[in-house]
């Protein structure tokens, strides 16, 4: 039996997906996974039972996962499940930034009398703007959500560029043809007049739009930036507003500096604030976790590598170990001394760690709870799991 603990108002139909059999919600102070959506988990305290963290959502900036992966907690995401809430709303705020639709409605409730609709028409002109058809849209990162914005952005008649030096092969087939791929950074900022920035936040792209980015984009340009605040430099971009560098700024993030500039957007953080995708990102988190807790395969990680195998023996060790020489032997030969046949074997590694999964042909549990202490008690193993085969196992 796994407990769930659950940190902010998680979608019921997410955590349905947690059958009552082999789970439990809330019920006890050692959970074996935790999923959650905005909550700060920096100063947190993780009890040993935890084995895995789910985040109802793609930032995970929330969450410390230098600290999980040390400690041997896998930390999932939800990549692309609230992609076409931010979509649209990046596709909206397109439009507003060449529409002063916002000032106009404001300023019609302003208005009193019988002749309304004559004050109305007769001052529309002070609301006139420009339209998006025949401008060039920049798109910096084609994940999920930047491609969906290229693609729609050139439906409503832009020229599109991308630039992601990173690009997945899945990405690459869902994004339009006819959306020009940039060699460069530099070439976006320089030839167009929307920029809208879509990559993870990182040590490398922290601050990725500064001073000096700024200064290479078009003076009649707007920036919009719906990924992460810290990508943009605030201080950078209010200092290229006044100096007339760029014409707007059109944000999802609400820092203070920003506020009451007439040049300036912002926000309060809805891009991924719909019912859709609240309810997708829910059951994703779901079930990513309830796969990985009962078979141990791992997807959609941000600090583990993706590893999946089926499940046909009678029992397995998860291993997470240290990415160092001759870690399969050892596993194996520890298993083999105990004469414990191994049915398969799996292994994967992403940077300084890796994640082994063995599958056994054994049944009796005090070999197979002795090989586990064996394999946990050798240098560089972080954490072993056991699990036991459940049968018809479905997602």
């Amino acid at each position: 039996m796994y407990d769930i603990k659950t940190f902010n108002a998680i979608a019921p139909v997410g955590l349905a997906r947690f059958n009552e059999e082999n789970f439990t919600i809330n019920k006890t102070e050692a959970p074996a996974g935790i999923i959650l959506r905005s909550e700060k988990l920096h100063d947190y305290a993780f009890p040993a039972s935890v084995l895995a963290v789910a985040r109802a959502g793609a930032g995970t900036n929330n969450v410390p996962v230098k600290q999980c992966t040390e400690e041997g907690i896998v930390v999932f995401n939800t990549p692309g499940a609230n992609a076409n809430a931010v979509k649209e709303l990046v596709i909206a705020c397109l439009l507003l930034s060449v529409r002063p639709i916002l000032k106009g409605s404001n300023w019609v409730q302003t208005l009193t009398g019988a002749d309304t609709e004559e004050q109305a028409e007769a001052q529309k002109k002070q609301f006139a703007g420009t339209e998006l058809e025949g401008k060039k849209l920049g798109v910096i990162g084609l994940g999920a959500i930047g491609a969906m914005v290229a693609n729609d952005a050139y439906r409503l008649g832009m020229e599109v560029t991308g630039f992601d030096p990173f690009v997945s092969v899945d990405t690459a087939w869902s994004i339009s043809r006819r959306v020009k791929r940039a060699q460069s950074m530099e070439e976006v900022l320089k030839t167009c007049d929307f920029i809208t920035v879509h990559v993870p936040l990182s040590e490398n792209t922290h601050h990725l739009i500064g001073k000096e980015q700024l200064k290479q984009m078009k003076k009649n340009a707007v920036l919009l930036n719906f990924a992460r605040g810290e990508l943009v430099e605030t201080q950078a971009v209010i200092e290229a507003l006044a100096q007339g560098e760029i014409s707007n700024f059109v944000t999802d993030f609400a820092d203070e500096r920003l506020l009451h500039n007439d040049k300036i957007l912002v926000l309060p953080h809805l891009g991924a604030s719909t019912e859709e995708a609240e309810v997708n990102c829910a059951k994703m988190a779901a079930r990513t976790l309830k796969k990985f807790l009962e078979t141990g395969n791992i997807k959609r990680s941000v600090n583990f590598p993706t590893v999946e195998m089926a499940f046909n023996s009678p029992f397995r060790f998860t291993i997470i170990h240290r990415n160092v020489p001759n870690m399969l032997g050892q596993i194996s030969t520890g298993i083999a001394n105990l004469e414990i046949n191994i049915d398969t074997m799996i292994n994967r590694s992403r940077d300084d760690y890796a994640y082994t999964i063995v599958d056994i042909a054994e049944t009796d549990e005090e070999k197979i709870n002795a090989a586990a202490e064996k394999i946990q008690a050798a240098e560089n193993i972080i954490r072993v799991r056991t699990i036991k085969n459940t049968e018809a196992v479905s997602y």
